[in-house]
């Protein structure tokens, strides 16, 4: 790994990555969707963005444990907090999942349990850390800090009563409730209106500030990653092409990189039809 990225992380990283490589097989063989992802992560927020497909939401998957099989991740070097996740033990990842490190999933649809209503599933995540009797309390505050104005309606409601923004402050109110030491946080904001978005990023911005954590945000939003990360690194055809500091990442050199930035839509200025983005072959190796 390149000792800058360790560096830039702080001189203690909670999370370090060496090598990360996930595949799945096909009819021709072993088809690698990540290949040799490395960085070190601190108490910070570090962006990750791309293109679908570009080995993002795998990526977080894989560091919590969860490449769907018949998937394969593996790693040199995979720790979290000095705990060595290749070799975690079904005990060791319960221990951990849910209340040291949590992920936000992209689509609550499929995240959330329909059978349970939501104030069940928020009490059942808070007793990871909490009493009985303070579960519930600390489930209706969270439900209010994600901008929810009737909590008591949405806790007692399914996750198919709910519409789509609702079920993702939902679910990030869930994720945030032991307050976890690491948050990978898969598309948080893609369903909210503009408000409720900056309500939910100033959650985070305080969990990460005031508590310590360390963030990795996953967006195909350049625009927000580069005013709310610290770091950011960019993904192409399952490889980190580019890394980069937020806020330089409009003035990044790869042409992947400056081709996002092209493709984007102005509010202010007249650009049509959008420019397509010219790839090379080279980006992949």
């Amino acid at each position: 790994m390149n000792p800058d990225r360790l560096k830039n992380a702080g001189s203690k990283a909670l999370l370090t990555v060496d090598d990360l490589r996930i595949a799945f097989p096909s009819r021709h063989g072993p088809v690698e969707v990540v290949r040799g992802v490395s960085f070190a992560l601190g108490r910070e927020r570090l962006g990750i963005v791309g293109e679908s497909g570009s080995g993002k939401s795998q990526t977080g998957r894989a560091i919590l444990g969860l490449t769907p099989r018949p998937g394969r991740a593996t790693a040199r070097t995979l720790d979290f907090d000095g705990i060595d996740l290749r070799h975690a033990t079904p005990a060791a990842w319960r221990s951990l999942r849910g209340i040291r490190i949590s992920m936000i999933m992209q689509d609550p649809k499929f995240s959330l349990n329909p059978v349970m209503t939501i104030g069940r599933q928020l009490i059942e995540a808070a007793r990871r850390t909490s009493s009985r009797a303070e579960s519930k309390d600390r489930a209706m505050a969270m439900l209010e800090a994600v901008q929810i104005h009737d909590p008591y309606r949405v806790f007692g409601a399914y996750p198919h009563e709910l519409s789509g923004g609702m079920g993702q402050r939902a679910m990030i109110a869930m994720m945030l409730i032991t307050e976890p030491d690491l948050l990978i946080a898969d598309e948080p904001t893609s369903a909210l209106d503009v408000t409720v978005q900056i309500e939910v990023l100033r959650i985070l911005d305080r969990l990460v500030t005031d508590r310590g954590m360390g963030l990795i945000f996953i967006s195909h939003d350049l625009r927000l990653v580069s005013s709310f990360c610290d770091r950011v690194l960019v993904m192409y055809a399952g490889r980190v092409v580019e890394e980069v500091k937020a806020k330089d990442l409009i003035r990044a050199k790869h042409p992947y990189t400056q081709g996002l930035f092209k493709c984007l839509p102005l509010i202010d200025g007249d650009r049509a039809p959008l420019p397509t983005l010219q790839r090379d072959a080279d980006w992949a190796l």
